[in-house]
């Protein structure tokens, strides 16, 4: 399952599809929105994206996770659009047989997915000032 969605995220059915008989650890992660960062006031984000290569790019990131670790299956559902304080913006999980590469591979899909899928995050804030965010800076 690899999908951008402008709905709510279904994060049982994004564990559910990573879910495997053989796998000794399914790590779910979920990024949400923050009420508050920096001391400002989150009214939502709105994420933006290309949507066709933002797809392949996300369906890449699985299978370089595939052949670096041992991993049996994979899954990743990003939002667009406006998502509220509290709701899921990107669902990720990851089963393996054990905890570590679970564990490995999620991180690496997080944290790689902010760098280089072109989804672009704009923060509005209480104070009507608005700021896109970079993951570089």
């Amino acid at each position: 399952m690899i999908e951008i969605t402008d709905e709510r995220i279904d994060t049982e059915a994004v564990l559910q599809y990573a879910t495997s008989s053989q796998a000794g650890a399914v790590v779910l992660f979920c990024g949400n929105t923050r009420e508050f960062t920096d001391g400002k006031q989150t009214v939502f984000l709105s994420y933006e994206c290309y949507r066709e290569m933002a797809l392949a790019q996300m369906d890449k990131l699985r299978s370089t996770v595939m052949k670096q670790w041992d991993v049996l299956s994979v899954s990743m559902v990003h939002r667009i659009g406006q998502v509220d304080p509290g709701q899921t913006s990107v669902a990720i999980a990851v089963a393996a047989e054990h905890r570590e590469e679970a564990f490995l591979a999620g991180k690496w899909l997080i944290d790689t997915l902010k760098e280089e899928v072109p989804i672009w995050k704009k923060e509005d804030w209480s104070d009507g000032s608005s700021d896109w965010i970079h993951p570089h800076e």
